[in-house]
Protein backbone atom coordinates (compact mmCIF):
# COMPACT_ATOMS: atom_id res chain seq x y z
CA UNK A 1 0.00 0.00 0.00
CA UNK A 2 0.56 3.89 -0.21
CA UNK A 3 -0.60 7.24 0.96
CA UNK A 4 -2.86 8.17 -1.72
CA UNK A 5 -2.19 11.67 -2.61
CA UNK A 6 -5.72 13.04 -1.31
CA UNK A 7 -4.91 11.39 2.03
CA UNK A 8 -1.54 12.90 2.33
CA UNK A 9 -2.78 16.58 1.35
CA UNK A 10 -5.23 15.62 4.40
CA UNK A 11 -2.68 15.05 6.89
CA UNK A 12 -0.69 18.02 5.86
CA UNK A 13 -3.03 20.34 6.14
CA UNK A 14 -4.06 18.93 10.01
CA UNK A 15 -0.65 18.98 10.77
CA UNK A 16 -0.63 22.74 9.59
CA UNK A 17 -3.32 23.60 11.24
CA UNK A 18 -2.30 22.28 14.71
CA UNK A 19 0.64 24.41 15.11
CA UNK A 20 -0.86 26.73 16.95
CA UNK A 21 -2.08 24.98 19.76
CA UNK A 22 1.63 22.65 19.68
CA UNK A 23 3.29 25.88 20.25
CA UNK A 24 0.87 27.29 22.97
CA UNK A 25 1.40 23.75 24.69
CA UNK A 26 5.06 23.60 24.01
CA UNK A 27 4.92 27.48 25.71
CA UNK A 28 3.47 25.40 29.11
CA UNK A 29 6.11 22.62 28.90
CA UNK A 30 8.74 25.29 28.92
CA UNK A 31 7.54 27.01 32.26
CA UNK A 32 8.39 23.86 34.05
CA UNK A 33 11.71 23.74 35.09
CA UNK A 34 12.45 20.26 34.55
CA UNK A 35 15.57 20.01 35.46
CA UNK A 36 17.27 15.93 36.22
CA UNK A 37 20.56 17.39 38.20
CA UNK A 38 19.72 17.05 42.36
CA UNK A 39 20.42 20.29 43.09
CA UNK A 40 17.40 21.40 41.55
CA UNK A 41 13.95 21.13 42.66
CA UNK A 42 12.74 17.57 41.54
CA UNK A 43 9.06 18.17 41.77
CA UNK A 44 9.49 20.21 38.65
CA UNK A 45 9.93 16.84 36.83
CA UNK A 46 7.38 15.30 38.33
CA UNK A 47 5.09 18.29 37.02
CA UNK A 48 6.86 17.56 33.73
CA UNK A 49 6.03 14.38 32.96
CA UNK A 50 2.22 14.55 34.24
CA UNK A 51 1.66 17.57 31.52
CA UNK A 52 3.14 15.17 28.89
CA UNK A 53 1.31 12.07 29.72
CA UNK A 54 -2.01 14.04 30.10
CA UNK A 55 -0.77 15.68 26.27
CA UNK A 56 -0.68 12.01 25.12
CA UNK A 57 -3.75 10.85 26.82
CA UNK A 58 -5.73 13.89 25.26
CA UNK A 59 -4.55 12.32 21.72
CA UNK A 60 -7.08 9.65 22.01
CA UNK A 61 -5.16 7.32 20.28
CA UNK A 62 -3.26 5.60 22.95
CA UNK A 63 -4.08 2.17 24.64
CA UNK A 64 -2.19 2.91 27.93
CA UNK A 65 -0.47 6.20 29.23
CA UNK A 66 1.80 5.36 32.02
CA UNK A 67 4.91 7.23 33.79
CA UNK A 68 7.05 5.23 35.00
CA UNK A 69 10.32 4.91 36.70
CA UNK A 70 13.50 2.05 36.44
CA UNK A 71 16.10 1.55 38.83
CA UNK A 72 19.83 2.97 37.99
CA UNK A 73 21.97 -0.55 37.73
CA UNK A 74 24.45 -0.68 40.55
CA UNK A 75 23.18 2.05 43.14
CA UNK A 76 19.98 1.92 45.38
CA UNK A 77 18.02 4.63 43.54
CA UNK A 78 15.45 4.95 41.01
CA UNK A 79 15.56 6.86 37.40
CA UNK A 80 13.95 10.24 36.83
CA UNK A 81 9.93 9.59 35.65
CA UNK A 82 9.55 8.95 32.37
CA UNK A 83 6.17 9.12 30.07
CA UNK A 84 5.16 5.38 28.44
CA UNK A 85 2.27 5.29 26.11
CA UNK A 86 1.51 2.50 23.19
CA UNK A 87 -1.31 1.60 21.32
CA UNK A 88 -0.73 -1.99 19.51
CA UNK A 89 -0.54 -2.23 15.76
CA UNK A 90 -3.49 -3.35 13.52
CA UNK A 91 -3.46 -5.51 10.21
CA UNK A 92 -0.10 -6.50 9.86
CA UNK A 93 0.59 -2.66 9.90
CA UNK A 94 4.57 -1.45 11.38
CA UNK A 95 5.30 -0.41 14.86
CA UNK A 96 6.74 2.67 15.17
CA UNK A 97 8.27 3.99 18.61
CA UNK A 98 8.90 7.76 19.24
CA UNK A 99 11.70 8.50 21.24
CA UNK A 100 11.92 12.45 23.07
CA UNK A 101 13.12 14.04 26.41
CA UNK A 102 11.13 16.52 28.69
CA UNK A 103 14.53 17.31 31.40
CA UNK A 104 16.17 20.31 30.49
CA UNK A 105 19.58 21.58 30.93
CA UNK A 106 20.02 24.30 33.80
CA UNK A 107 19.62 27.91 32.81
CA UNK A 108 23.31 28.53 33.87
CA UNK A 109 23.78 32.42 34.23
CA UNK A 110 20.37 34.33 33.94
CA UNK A 111 22.16 37.34 33.25
CA UNK A 112 23.25 35.87 30.20
CA UNK A 113 19.30 35.37 28.99
CA UNK A 114 18.14 38.03 27.51
CA UNK A 115 14.50 36.83 28.69
CA UNK A 116 13.82 34.91 31.49
CA UNK A 117 14.73 31.36 30.83
CA UNK A 118 11.61 29.73 31.63
CA UNK A 119 9.08 32.24 30.11
CA UNK A 120 8.75 31.29 26.68
CA UNK A 121 8.99 34.47 24.71
CA UNK A 122 8.63 35.22 20.56
CA UNK A 123 11.05 37.05 19.55
CA UNK A 124 11.81 37.57 15.32
CA UNK A 125 10.36 34.32 14.40
CA UNK A 126 11.85 32.32 17.09
CA UNK A 127 10.64 30.83 20.78
CA UNK A 128 12.76 31.51 23.13
CA UNK A 129 13.04 29.52 26.45
CA UNK A 130 14.73 26.29 28.00
CA UNK A 131 14.04 23.51 26.45
CA UNK A 132 12.23 25.33 23.64
CA UNK A 133 14.28 23.64 21.11
CA UNK A 134 15.84 20.42 23.45
CA UNK A 135 13.73 19.21 23.87
CA UNK A 136 10.52 19.59 24.38
CA UNK A 137 9.57 20.72 20.84
CA UNK A 138 10.66 17.15 19.86
CA UNK A 139 7.87 15.90 22.51
CA UNK A 140 5.73 18.83 20.79
CA UNK A 141 6.57 17.34 17.37
CA UNK A 142 5.47 13.69 18.15
CA UNK A 143 2.18 15.21 20.41
CA UNK A 144 1.34 17.28 17.10
CA UNK A 145 1.82 14.22 14.35
CA UNK A 146 0.12 12.07 16.81
CA UNK A 147 -2.96 14.61 16.60
CA UNK A 148 -2.89 15.28 13.18
CA UNK A 149 -3.05 11.64 11.90
CA UNK A 150 -5.60 11.20 14.18
CA UNK A 151 -7.77 13.17 13.05
CA UNK A 152 -6.99 12.08 9.65
CA UNK A 153 -7.21 8.66 9.63
CA UNK A 154 -9.98 7.89 12.25
CA UNK A 155 -10.42 4.06 12.64
CA UNK A 156 -8.35 3.67 9.72
CA UNK A 157 -5.20 4.40 11.98
CA UNK A 158 -3.78 1.11 12.30
CA UNK A 159 -0.03 2.00 12.94
CA UNK A 160 1.49 0.50 16.06
CA UNK A 161 2.62 3.38 18.25
CA UNK A 162 4.97 3.86 21.09
CA UNK A 163 6.23 7.04 22.68
CA UNK A 164 8.86 6.93 25.59
CA UNK A 165 9.63 10.58 26.58
CA UNK A 166 12.49 10.45 28.58
CA UNK A 167 12.80 12.21 32.19
CA UNK A 168 16.82 12.21 32.51
CA UNK A 169 18.74 12.57 28.98
CA UNK A 170 20.42 15.57 30.29
CA UNK A 171 21.51 13.74 33.32
CA UNK A 172 23.61 10.69 31.59
CA UNK A 173 19.98 8.84 30.74
CA UNK A 174 21.24 6.47 33.88
CA UNK A 175 18.16 4.15 34.27
CA UNK A 176 17.70 4.10 30.24
CA UNK A 177 19.39 0.47 29.77
CA UNK A 178 17.16 -0.94 32.43
CA UNK A 179 14.11 0.99 31.30
CA UNK A 180 14.25 -0.50 28.04
CA UNK A 181 14.96 -4.28 29.64
CA UNK A 182 11.80 -3.72 31.72
CA UNK A 183 9.41 -2.62 29.40
CA UNK A 184 11.11 -5.00 25.96
CA UNK A 185 7.89 -5.99 24.75
CA UNK A 186 5.66 -2.78 24.95
CA UNK A 187 8.63 -0.43 23.71
CA UNK A 188 9.48 -3.57 20.51
CA UNK A 189 9.08 -1.77 17.19
CA UNK A 190 10.43 -1.92 13.47
CA UNK A 191 11.22 1.95 13.70
CA UNK A 192 12.25 4.11 15.65
CA UNK A 193 12.28 8.10 15.57
CA UNK A 194 14.62 9.95 17.62
CA UNK A 195 13.73 13.47 17.89
CA UNK A 196 17.05 14.81 19.40
CA UNK A 197 19.55 15.70 16.59
CA UNK A 198 19.43 19.27 14.17
CA UNK A 199 19.00 20.09 10.78
CA UNK A 200 21.13 21.74 8.21
CA UNK A 201 19.66 24.86 8.36
CA UNK A 202 16.56 26.99 9.26
CA UNK A 203 14.71 25.74 5.74
CA UNK A 204 16.84 22.57 5.20
CA UNK A 205 15.64 19.08 7.04
CA UNK A 206 18.33 16.48 7.90
CA UNK A 207 19.02 13.17 8.45
CA UNK A 208 21.59 12.32 11.28
CA UNK A 209 23.22 9.81 9.68
CA UNK A 210 26.31 9.52 11.85
CA UNK A 211 27.01 10.81 15.70
CA UNK A 212 30.34 10.90 17.87
CA UNK A 213 30.83 8.87 20.68
CA UNK A 214 31.62 10.61 24.23
CA UNK A 215 34.04 10.00 26.91
CA UNK A 216 34.24 12.06 29.38
CA UNK A 217 35.74 11.72 33.25
CA UNK A 218 37.30 13.68 36.04
CA UNK A 219 41.26 14.29 36.26
CA UNK A 220 42.58 15.05 38.94
CA UNK A 221 46.27 16.70 39.14
CA UNK A 222 47.77 16.11 42.77
CA UNK A 223 51.78 17.29 43.48
CA UNK A 224 51.30 18.70 47.01
CA UNK A 225 50.52 17.57 50.68
CA UNK A 226 49.52 20.19 51.20
CA UNK A 227 49.17 24.23 50.06
CA UNK A 228 52.40 26.28 50.29
CA UNK A 229 53.16 30.07 50.09
CA UNK A 230 53.63 31.00 46.37
CA UNK A 231 56.04 33.41 47.60
CA UNK A 232 58.26 31.04 49.37
CA UNK A 233 58.14 28.01 47.48
CA UNK A 234 57.83 29.21 43.87
CA UNK A 235 60.29 28.82 41.53
CA UNK A 236 60.87 25.64 43.21
CA UNK A 237 57.49 23.78 43.92
CA UNK A 238 55.11 22.45 40.85
CA UNK A 239 52.02 23.18 42.32
CA UNK A 240 48.59 21.22 40.89
CA UNK A 241 47.97 24.06 38.53
CA UNK A 242 51.32 24.45 36.91
CA UNK A 243 51.03 20.82 36.38
CA UNK A 244 47.57 20.58 34.84
CA UNK A 245 48.10 23.44 32.57
CA UNK A 246 51.23 21.72 31.19
CA UNK A 247 49.01 18.16 30.98
CA UNK A 248 46.26 19.93 29.09
CA UNK A 249 48.25 21.61 26.79
CA UNK A 250 50.01 18.38 24.96
CA UNK A 251 46.49 17.22 24.22
CA UNK A 252 46.07 19.40 21.12
CA UNK A 253 48.81 20.38 18.46
CA UNK A 254 49.79 23.79 17.39
CA UNK A 255 46.39 23.72 15.50
CA UNK A 256 44.45 22.32 17.90
CA UNK A 257 43.66 19.26 16.48
CA UNK A 258 43.62 16.48 18.96
CA UNK A 259 46.83 14.50 19.64
CA UNK A 260 46.53 11.44 21.15
CA UNK A 261 47.61 8.33 19.75
CA UNK A 262 44.95 5.87 19.41
CA UNK A 263 41.96 8.00 18.55
CA UNK A 264 40.42 7.20 15.10
CA UNK A 265 39.36 9.16 12.08
CA UNK A 266 36.31 8.25 10.35
CA UNK A 267 36.92 8.77 6.69
CA UNK A 268 33.45 9.95 4.59
CA UNK A 269 32.97 12.62 2.47
CA UNK A 270 31.13 16.29 3.58
CA UNK A 271 29.33 18.32 2.07
CA UNK A 272 30.36 22.06 1.31
CA UNK A 273 30.43 24.47 4.35
CA UNK A 274 32.85 26.95 4.61
CA UNK A 275 34.30 29.37 7.37
CA UNK A 276 32.11 32.15 6.50
CA UNK A 277 29.07 29.66 7.86
CA UNK A 278 31.30 28.28 10.96
CA UNK A 279 31.50 31.95 12.74
CA UNK A 280 28.02 32.52 12.14
CA UNK A 281 26.52 29.58 13.81
CA UNK A 282 29.14 28.98 16.13
CA UNK A 283 29.72 33.21 16.80
CA UNK A 284 33.36 32.28 16.59
CA UNK A 285 34.95 36.34 17.38
CA UNK A 286 36.57 37.77 14.55
CA UNK A 287 40.56 37.69 14.54
CA UNK A 288 40.02 34.15 16.09
CA UNK A 289 40.90 31.60 13.86
CA UNK A 290 38.96 28.20 13.30
CA UNK A 291 40.91 25.02 14.80
CA UNK A 292 42.40 21.42 13.40
CA UNK A 293 43.04 20.36 9.51
CA UNK A 294 41.08 19.52 6.25
CA UNK A 295 37.11 20.08 5.72
CA UNK A 296 35.43 22.22 8.64
CA UNK A 297 32.69 19.74 8.98
CA UNK A 298 34.81 16.56 8.42
CA UNK A 299 36.63 17.73 12.20
CA UNK A 300 33.01 18.03 13.34
CA UNK A 301 31.21 14.91 12.30
CA UNK A 302 34.15 12.42 11.38
CA UNK A 303 37.51 13.21 14.02
CA UNK A 304 37.95 13.61 17.84
CA UNK A 305 37.59 16.34 19.38
CA UNK A 306 38.79 16.78 23.51
CA UNK A 307 37.10 19.69 25.27
CA UNK A 308 37.78 21.05 29.01
CA UNK A 309 34.48 21.59 30.26
CA UNK A 310 35.18 22.40 34.08
CA UNK A 311 37.65 23.36 36.19
CA UNK A 312 37.63 23.39 40.08
CA UNK A 313 40.16 26.05 40.51
CA UNK A 314 39.97 29.41 43.53
CA UNK A 315 37.89 31.80 41.68
CA UNK A 316 39.61 34.99 40.76
CA UNK A 317 37.23 36.85 43.46
CA UNK A 318 39.05 34.46 46.44
CA UNK A 319 42.30 34.37 44.76
CA UNK A 320 45.40 34.35 47.47
CA UNK A 321 49.25 33.66 46.78
CA UNK A 322 48.83 30.08 47.20
CA UNK A 323 50.42 26.99 45.66
CA UNK A 324 47.27 25.10 44.88
CA UNK A 325 47.83 20.81 46.18
CA UNK A 326 45.52 19.83 43.91
CA UNK A 327 43.10 20.66 40.82
CA UNK A 328 40.17 19.00 39.13
CA UNK A 329 39.11 19.16 36.02
CA UNK A 330 36.49 17.39 33.57
CA UNK A 331 37.46 16.53 30.52
CA UNK A 332 35.03 15.44 27.35
CA UNK A 333 36.71 13.63 24.60
CA UNK A 334 34.31 13.31 21.47
CA UNK A 335 34.89 10.26 19.47
CA UNK A 336 34.94 9.31 15.68
CA UNK A 337 31.69 7.72 14.46
CA UNK A 338 33.35 3.82 14.49
CA UNK A 339 35.06 3.93 17.29
CA UNK A 340 34.24 2.51 20.57
CA UNK A 341 33.85 5.07 23.36
CA UNK A 342 36.04 2.90 26.32
CA UNK A 343 38.93 2.29 23.75
CA UNK A 344 38.98 6.00 23.38
CA UNK A 345 39.10 6.63 26.79
CA UNK A 346 41.79 4.53 27.12
CA UNK A 347 44.22 5.87 24.48
CA UNK A 348 43.40 9.48 26.53
CA UNK A 349 44.22 8.32 29.86
CA UNK A 350 47.45 6.32 28.39
CA UNK A 351 47.90 9.64 26.79
CA UNK A 352 47.38 11.44 30.04
CA UNK A 353 49.72 9.30 31.83
CA UNK A 354 52.11 9.03 29.77
CA UNK A 355 52.99 13.14 29.99
CA UNK A 356 52.22 14.11 33.76
CA UNK A 357 55.08 16.59 34.53
CA UNK A 358 56.87 16.54 37.33
CA UNK A 359 55.60 13.26 38.06
CA UNK A 360 52.16 14.93 39.43
CA UNK A 361 50.32 12.13 40.16
CA UNK A 362 47.02 11.63 38.40
CA UNK A 363 43.93 10.05 39.46
CA UNK A 364 40.68 9.24 37.10
CA UNK A 365 37.06 9.42 38.41
CA UNK A 366 33.63 9.56 37.34
CA UNK A 367 34.66 7.75 33.48
CA UNK A 368 31.51 8.07 31.46
CA UNK A 369 31.52 6.20 28.01
CA UNK A 370 29.06 6.37 25.60
CA UNK A 371 29.19 4.65 21.82
CA UNK A 372 29.10 6.40 18.59
CA UNK A 373 26.66 5.48 16.17
CA UNK A 374 26.17 4.91 12.23
CA UNK A 375 22.77 4.82 10.07
CA UNK A 376 22.29 2.05 7.62
CA UNK A 377 20.55 4.31 5.23
CA UNK A 378 19.32 1.38 2.90
CA UNK A 379 16.12 0.33 4.81
CA UNK A 380 12.63 1.70 3.96
CA UNK A 381 12.28 3.55 6.33
CA UNK A 382 15.05 5.58 5.53
CA UNK A 383 13.06 6.28 2.03
CA UNK A 384 9.66 7.01 3.70
CA UNK A 385 11.78 9.69 5.98
CA UNK A 386 13.33 11.35 2.98
CA UNK A 387 9.84 11.59 0.70
CA UNK A 388 8.03 12.47 4.42
CA UNK A 389 10.57 15.59 4.91
CA UNK A 390 10.52 16.53 1.08
CA UNK A 391 7.19 17.16 1.23
CA UNK A 392 7.11 18.69 4.39
CA UNK A 393 9.71 21.09 4.22
CA UNK A 394 9.47 21.40 0.11
CA UNK A 395 13.35 20.48 -0.10
CA UNK A 396 15.01 17.61 -0.06
CA UNK A 397 16.54 16.25 3.53
CA UNK A 398 20.27 16.30 3.45
CA UNK A 399 22.34 14.08 4.73
CA UNK A 400 24.34 15.19 8.30
CA UNK A 401 27.01 13.95 10.88
CA UNK A 402 26.35 15.54 13.99
CA UNK A 403 29.58 16.34 15.98
CA UNK A 404 27.88 15.45 19.79
CA UNK A 405 26.58 12.59 21.15
CA UNK A 406 23.65 10.19 21.91
CA UNK A 407 25.03 7.79 23.80
CA UNK A 408 21.60 5.29 24.41
CA UNK A 409 20.81 4.95 20.82
CA UNK A 410 23.69 2.16 21.20
CA UNK A 411 21.17 0.86 23.66
CA UNK A 412 18.47 0.69 21.29
CA UNK A 413 20.86 -0.93 18.94
CA UNK A 414 21.46 -3.45 21.42
CA UNK A 415 17.73 -4.25 22.55
CA UNK A 416 16.30 -4.05 18.93
CA UNK A 417 18.80 -5.34 16.39
CA UNK A 418 15.93 -5.58 13.87
CA UNK A 419 14.70 -1.89 14.01
CA UNK A 420 15.56 1.17 11.66
CA UNK A 421 16.42 4.01 14.02
CA UNK A 422 15.75 7.36 12.48
CA UNK A 423 17.48 10.17 14.03
CA UNK A 424 15.56 12.93 13.55
CA UNK A 425 15.19 16.71 15.08
CA UNK A 426 13.58 20.12 15.20
CA UNK A 427 16.94 22.28 15.95
CA UNK A 428 18.63 24.67 13.54
CA UNK A 429 21.84 25.65 13.48
CA UNK A 430 21.33 28.92 15.95
CA UNK A 431 19.50 27.08 18.23
CA UNK A 432 21.94 27.42 21.31
CA UNK A 433 20.70 24.29 22.97
CA UNK A 434 22.66 23.95 25.99
CA UNK A 435 23.67 27.87 26.06
CA UNK A 436 21.78 31.12 27.77
CA UNK A 437 19.25 32.66 24.50
CA UNK A 438 18.49 28.76 23.49
CA UNK A 439 16.05 29.06 20.97
CA UNK A 440 13.32 27.30 18.89
CA UNK A 441 12.77 28.78 15.22
CA UNK A 442 9.21 28.09 14.51
CA UNK A 443 8.91 27.80 10.98
CA UNK A 444 11.47 24.76 11.41
CA UNK A 445 9.41 23.85 14.16
CA UNK A 446 6.00 23.46 11.71
CA UNK A 447 7.87 21.71 8.79
CA UNK A 448 9.10 19.51 11.13
CA UNK A 449 6.10 18.38 12.80
CA UNK A 450 4.41 18.06 9.48
CA UNK A 451 7.50 15.80 8.65
CA UNK A 452 6.61 13.41 11.10
CA UNK A 453 2.84 13.53 10.56
CA UNK A 454 3.55 12.57 7.20
CA UNK A 455 5.66 9.97 8.09
CA UNK A 456 3.58 8.28 10.47
CA UNK A 457 0.78 8.65 7.74
CA UNK A 458 3.26 6.68 5.44
CA UNK A 459 3.98 4.15 7.59
CA UNK A 460 0.61 3.68 8.21
CA UNK A 461 -0.11 2.48 4.74
CA UNK A 462 2.90 0.20 4.72
CA UNK A 463 2.41 -3.67 5.45
CA UNK A 464 4.99 -5.62 6.98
Amino acid sequence: MTLDLSRQEAVQKAADAGIPAALADLGSLVRIPSIAWPAFDQNALVQSADAVAALLRGTGVFDSVEIKRAAIPGTDEIGQPAVLATRAARNGRPTVLLYAHHDVQPPGDEALWDSPPFEPTVRDGRLYGRGAADDKAGVMAHVGAVRAIAEVLGDDLDLGIAVFIEGEEEYGSRSFGQFLSDNLDVLRSDVIVVADSGNWDERTPGLTVSLRGNARFTLTVRTLEHASHSGMMGGAVPDAMLATVKLLATLWDDDGAVAVEGLAVRDAATPPYDEATLRAESGLLEGVTPIGRDSILSRIWNKPSITVTGWDATPVEAASNTLAPQTSVVISARVAPGQDAEEAFAAVEKHLRAHAPFGARLEFTDIDCGDSFLVDTSGWAVEEARAAFADGYGVDAVDVGIGGSIPFISDLVREFPAAQILVTGVEDPHARAHSPNESLHLETFRNALVSEALLLARLNARTI
